[in-house]
Formats: structure tokens, sequence, C-alpha cells
């Protein structure tokens, strides 16, 4: 019998379910869970989606809410907010699908809320870590948190600091060859490491009927690389390769609710966000020597204001307005051998004011059937001056409507027709490098616009067993103004660059299953799992061929699996993530990454509720990293390339120990 039949004829029909499911700690109890991250990574049905790193504040939206509202905060990630949030603090998780009157979905189909306790009292963790990686490099990391509620005021605070490994390198051979010429071989040592540095701070106190919320945060994150190419087959001088990387970036903003009545809410959000950021890139070889080096600076205000009315149960209307000015300036270095080289778009200064207006109502038809749909307007004008001067002002309209049937409760359909309109990266503004020794600097183009789409959606979703749920969704995507990589000719040279390459098509399958092995003879025990097949095509602006769309992931895939030993007062678990290639189709190159199946195990032991030790081996399996690049001589044909420049490193593996204490 087939997984699909068995899950099948597990369900037992239910009466129509409500569009919120409640999960109270009880339920998550087998699975010992230390935080409210713990608890939504076991939500039935439900993958947890960070957010993007996007200007804006609606577009960054992950899909977990906080007491019912989005976490005013962009520099501080929304699993960091929800690992500080221990399980002693949450009441229960909600989880909202397809919509609810009242509910702003941020534009998802499917929402958690991690509802907190409102407890008094002095509350806190600390916890340490260390990893211990084959080559005897040490990452390790330190973090407290505090938090307290007098009355209904409430204060917390973090501090953390930390040293990761950079598991994309490592050590394997690298091989050159190319048509007619005898192959260079090499080995590669390459490693990399970064530090990060973060205080966090917010206060929330009644004001003016409502609620206020002030939140702060700095982080400083530096970084550091080294690759040693040693020449082998004819022996040679090493090629060197150091980059440095530092950016520092604070943030403070607000946020104030208020209900007018049962059926008026408000929302208020002000943020600032300031950043600087400083990268340099040295490269050695036989008869050459290159240096690169860019610098940027940023800003972001923000000011959002929503409006929501409730006028019965079952219909809320929803509007508001979002005003951003965002700001980057660049300035680059480049130098061949000591000589200075004219870059396109080397030092630009690049401005954005943005406003989108949206109206959105949701309506329970019935109790089986929902309906959430609205407009949204997005206007912009964005200015550059500096080596490239232009100015365009862009308006976009951008519907969208989500029809959700639940006939029972182990049984919910969801279609959703939405114009999605992409967001413009300020990077791809200006030159850049993300290695010299992997290829030429790119050229920025601040002339893009963004890339739009209409999607169609539809997705089934069955639930069994009351912890198994079933999910396959199918999407379709008719592309405008896709941006990729296009060639820019210059007096000083030709360089690849972002651009848009016009119209094309692309279709994605996604599968999720949470599936409680109790009934499988591994008790107390959760697997999950989800995965995205994706197929795209676009015009080649180079070759004028179809391919697919440069840097889409042809299949992501990864599974989950932990057991409770409530015993042995632990669990176990392991995290397996499926291979994953990436490629670019540069004017003159074909660049390949490919990431092999990686595996890390766990366990876990839990002596007292307040103290958690942990142990985990990291890529267990030894995943290997390989980077491909199929170099042309000039424009880049179907025919064979002129070098092929492979590297296959191997990445070690780790061990990763923490102690976690909760206090209060």
């Amino acid at each position: 019998m087939s997984l699909a039949v068995f899950i099948a004829a597990a369900v037992v029909a239910a009466p129509a379910p409500a569009a919120v499911t409640r999960y109270d700690p009880a339920f998550f109890a087998a699975s010992q869970p230390n935080t409210a991250f713990d608890m939504v990574s076991h939500l039935p049905g439900f993958a947890f989606d960070q957010g993007e790193q996007v200007r804006g504040f609606v577009g960054s939206a992950g899909n977990v809410l906080i007491d019912g509202a989005r976490p005013a905060a962009k520099d501080d990630s929304l699993e960091d907010i929800l690992k500080r949030i221990p399980v002693s603090q949450v009441l229960r998780v909600e989880v909202i699908r397809g919509g609810a009157p009242g509910i702003d979905m941020q534009g998802k189909t499917v929402l958690a809320n991690v509802v907190r306790r409102q407890d008094g009292g002095l509350k806190g963790v600390i916890s340490a870590s260390t990893t211990r990686w084959y080559d005897g490099r040490l990452g390790w990391g330190v973090r407290a948190e505090v938090s307290k509620r007098a009355g209904e005021t409430s204060f917390e605070g973090s501090i953390s600091a930390g040293r990761g490994i950079d598991d994309s390198s490592g050590d394997g051979p690298r091989t050159i060859t190319g048509a007619g010429q005898p192959s260079q071989t090499y080995h590669e040592h390459s490693a990399g490491d970064g530090f990060e540095y973060k205080a966090t701070g917010a206060v929330e106190t009644p004001l003016w009927g409502g609620k206020l919320r002030l939140h702060a945060s700095l982080t400083s994150s530096p970084y550091s690389y080294l690759q040693d190419d040693h020449p082998t087959d004819p022996p040679g001088q090493d090629e060197i390769e150091q980059d440095h990387q530092a950016q520092k970036t604070g943030e403070i903003g607000l946020r104030f609710d208020r209900d007018f009545g049962a059926k008026l809410k408000l929302e208020s959000v002000v943020l600032q966000q300031l950043g600087r950021s400083a990268y340099t890139d040295n490269y050695s070889a036989p008869d050459d020597g290159e240096f690169f080096s860019l610098g940027k600076t940023s800003g972001e205000t923000i000011l959002r204001n929503t409006i929501t009315w409730t006028p019965t149960p079952t219909l809320s209307l929803q509007t508001g307005g979002e005003g951003d000015f965002n700001w980057l300036k660049d300035r680059t270095v480049y130098l061949v051998n000591a000589v200075p080289q004219v870059v396109p778009a080397a030092d630009v200064d690049v401005n954005e004011l943005r406003g989108e207006a949206f109206a959105i109502a949701t309506w329970q038809a019935r109790r089986t059937l929902s309906l959430e749909a609205g407009v949204r307007v997005e206007a912009s004008r964005i200015a550059s001056t500096g080596d490239v001067v232009s100015a365009h002002t862009l308006v976009y309209p951008k519907p969208r409507a989500v029809l959700t049937w639940s006939p029972d409760a182990a049984h919910q359909v969801r279609v959703r027709l939405e114009r999605e309109v992409g967001q413009l990266n300020f990077d791809d503004f200006a030159a850049g490098a993300a290695s010299l020794s992997n290829g030429p600097v790119r050229a920025g183009n601040p002339t893009l616009d963004p890339q739009q789409d209409w999607v169609a959606e539809a997705a089934f979703e069955r639930r069994f067993w009351t912890a198994g749920d079933a999910t396959i969704t199918v999407r379709h995507y008719e592309l405008r103004s896709v941006i990729d990589r296009v060639p820019i000719y210059d007096p000083a040279g030709d360089y690849d660059a972002p651009g848009n390459i016009g119209g094309g098509t692309r279709n994605d399958i996604a599968l999720a299953l949470t599936l409680p092995t109790d009934k499988l003879g591994l008790a107390r025990g959760l697997l999950t799992g989800q995965s995205t097949w994706r197929w795209s095509t676009v015009t080649d602006p180079t070759t004028g061929a179809k391919r697919p769309i440069s840097g889409l992931h042809a299949l992501d895939a990864e599974a989950h699996f932990t057991q409770a030993i409530p015993a042995l007062k632990s669990k176990w678990g392991f995290n397996l993530l499926a291979p994953v290639r990436e490629t670019y189709y540069r004017y003159d190159e074909i660049d390949t990454d490919r990431y092999r199946t990686q595996l890390s195990l766990f366990a876990e032991f839990q002596p007292r509720p307040d103290l958690a030790l942990r142990i985990q081996f990291e890529n267990a399996d030894n995943r290997g990293v390989q980077h491909q690049r199929l170099i042309y001589n000039n424009l880049r044909t179907l025919a064979a390339p002129d070098e092929v420049d492979l590297r296959d490193l191997h990445t070690g593996r780790g061990v990763y120990f923490r102690v976690r204490k909760t206090l209060g």
C-alpha cells in the first residue's frame, strides 16, 4: 500500500473546522520543546518561513505572528525572536489557514500565531555552545536573554556573541582543462569564519488607550576567508585569495496598536535602519595581482498605518498605506597589478521613494468557505547619481484573491490568484565581485525594472492522526521583466551584469508531510519533510536559446525526525538536506555550485525542565561542495567551452555542544 493511500485510509471525517486551529502546550509535550521556535517547527501542516531581506515592511514578512501581531523589527530575525521565547511563556500556538476575519495574513495563505502568557515576574535564559570542526577550528556562541512583566508593561533584552565556521569551504582537488591545452591540477585549501555580536532591547507599555512597543538593536558581523590553491601538476607558485567583510547595522522602531471598540483597530509602525559595510578581496597569482574593494552605507525609513474594521464576525475590511525612503552609496576600487581599472557603475548613489496603498476584505461566507480579496497599488521613484545618472517612476497594481474551502476538519482546498511584483536589489545597481579567483568583477545596472508575474496556485491539505498532515501545492507563474544576467558592452571592456531579459514561465510542485510515527512502531516520534520541484523557461540574451532562470533551484528538499524518550528525559533525531544545484548563465561563463546531501544527528538530555544539554554531529555524512566554471573566450555559445575550472571540496565534519538554562 502506498503512503498516500495509507494516509487517506487513516483519515476519519469530522465536522467542518474553524479558520483558526488551536494547539495547547500539552500537544507539544511529547517532543520536549525548549522554545517557541521548537513548537512552531512541530505544527502539523506548517512550514516555517523566515521572510525575506527586502526593503519595506510588508514585503519582508515571515509567516509567524506573536500575540496576533507581526514583530516590528527587520534586523532581528523571526527565528531568533522565537528562540528567545521559552516554552514556559507560551500559552498556545494557533494556525490560521486561508484567512480569517480580523487577521492580517501578511500575503500568506497559512500563518502561525504564538500567544504568550501574561504572567508577571523576571524570566531569563542563558546558553553557551561550541563546535569543533575536523581541522581543529572551534566555533562558539554565548547568549543571555531576560524578560520581565510588571502589570501591563513588559521589558525584554538580549546580548549574544559567537563565531561560526563557513561550511561551504574546505579541502580538495581543483582541475583546469582547456581545448587543446594540457590540464593544470591544484590542491585547494579554503577556510572561512565569521563573528556576530548583537544586542537587542524592547519595552511594551499601555499608552493613549492602546499599546506601544519600542525596540532597538545593534549588530556587528565581521567575516574572513582564505583560499590557497597549490599547483601539483605541473608544480608552480600558489594562488592565494583573502577576503574580509565587515558589516554593522543599527535599528530602532516602534509599533502602536489601539482598539476603538470591538470592531475597529489601528496599527502604526515606524522604523529606522542604518547600515555600513566594507568588503575587500586580495588575489595574487603568478604574473597577476588583483585588488577589489567595495564600501557601502545605507539607510531605510518606514512608516506604515493599518486600519482593520470587523463589522460582523464573518467580515473584516483592512486598509492602509506604507511609505519608505531608502538610500545607498557604493564606492568601488578595482586594481589589476596596481593599475586602476574602469568598471561600469563603480560609484553609484541610489535613492528610492516608495509608497503602497492597500485595501483587503476577508469574508467567511460559510463555515466551510472563506474568501480573501484585495488590491495593493505600489508606486516608486528610483534615482541614481554618480557613474550612472538615471531616474524612473514605477506604478504597479497588485490584485490578490484567496479562496479556501474546508468541507470537514480533515480536508482543505486553497486557491490563490495574484499579481506579484518583485523588489529591486540595490546591490545590483553597483559593481561587485563575489570572488576574484572565481571570475571577474561584475558590473552594476541602476536601470533595472522589477520582475513581475501572475501566479495561480492551488493547494490540497489533508490532516490525519491528530498531529498528521499532508499538503500538495501547485503553482504556475507567467513572468515579465525577468531579472537575470546580461552582457554590458563598455569602452573599458565587456562585463557581466544583472538585467531584464523579457518574459518566461515557471511551474512549482511542493509537497509537505507531518507524520507522527506512533502507529508505525516508533512511539512519540515525528517525521516532517518538505520538497519543492521547479521548472522555468526564459530566453537566454546571449545565445537566444531557451534555458532555466539563473540561480533558481530545480529542487529543494529536507526531512527532519525527532523522537522523545521520556524515561531517559531525552530526545534524538536527524536533519537531512537534499542535494542542491545552483547555476548562473553569464555572458561568457556558466557557473554551477553543487551542494551534496547533508546529514546531521543530534541528541538532547533534559535532566530538569529548566536545563537542556544538546550534542549534534554536523555534516555527519561528510558532504562535499563542487564549484564549476565553464569559461568561453568571447560570448558564450552553445558549443563546448574553451576552459573548464572544477573545484571539488570536502567541507568536513563537526561536533556541536550546547548548554541552555532557563531562569525564573
